[in-house]
């Protein structure tokens, strides 16, 4: 079965990029100004690193599919009985550490109010992007996945540095690979109820 990306670069030789715009030298009250003008709205999403500005409007691609990630990790915790809160591309930002990103996905587990995320997800659809992994890990979300060509690799915040595992820390007991057989469904309903039907035929056996 060809790939998500596999499958757009197929059908459109010259598939849809995201829309990015970078700048540099840019103070931290012209990045805050940048969120005010842009209003409570999920896109363009603003990523800044101590004075570089990211700019990027997602494609319909892009999108599509950290809203499939997105479901799938939400149907693994409401078969799995885990308390989640999902918070979209929540505007993460601290002054005094010179950085701010907007995750494609995030989410909180449990009932404790929290002040970042447990996961963030981000989708690499386009070359070029900002370090967000270096802005995540000093604002302290525990845990990143990246989504690059079909495959997702999960950061695991240890100390000061995210470090590659193999294996979700936030969502422990979680089959990535069995995740990504579903994200080509043709459908986000179909790759629903795959999942679903997946993780119930691993609980009977």
């Amino acid at each position: 079965m060809l790939s998500m990306q596999a499958r757009y670069q197929q059908s459109d030789p010259q598939p849809t990029s995201d829309d990015i715009i970078h700048f540099s030298e840019v103070s931290w009250d012209d990045y805050e100004r940048l969120l005010v003008m842009r209003g409570d709205h999920s896109a363009p999403r603003i990523a800044y690193l101590e004075g570089a500005v990211e700019i990027m409007s997602p494609s319909q691609t892009h999108e599509s599919i950290k809203s499939v990630i997105g479901r799938l990790v939400e149907t693994y915790c409401l078969e799995r009985d885990i308390v989640f809160s999902t918070y979209g591309s929540w505007t993460l930002k601290d002054k005094a550490r010179n950085r701010g990103a907007e995750p494609d996905e995030c989410y909180v587990f449990g009932t404790e109010a929290a002040e970042r995320p447990h996961l963030a997800i981000e989708v690499v659809w386009t070359r070029g992007r900002i370090d967000k992994l270096e802005i995540y890990r000093q604002l302290g979300v525990a845990e990143v996945w990246y989504w690059r060509q079909g495959l997702i690799q999960p950061y695991c915040l240890r100390g000061e540095r995210y470090e590659p595992v193999n294996e979700s820390q936030v969502l422990p007991g979680l089959d990535l690979a069995l995740l990504m057989r579903f994200i080509d469904e043709p459908t986000t309903s179909q790759a629903i109820r795959g999942y679903r039907d997946a993780l119930r035929g691993d609980e009977r056996g």
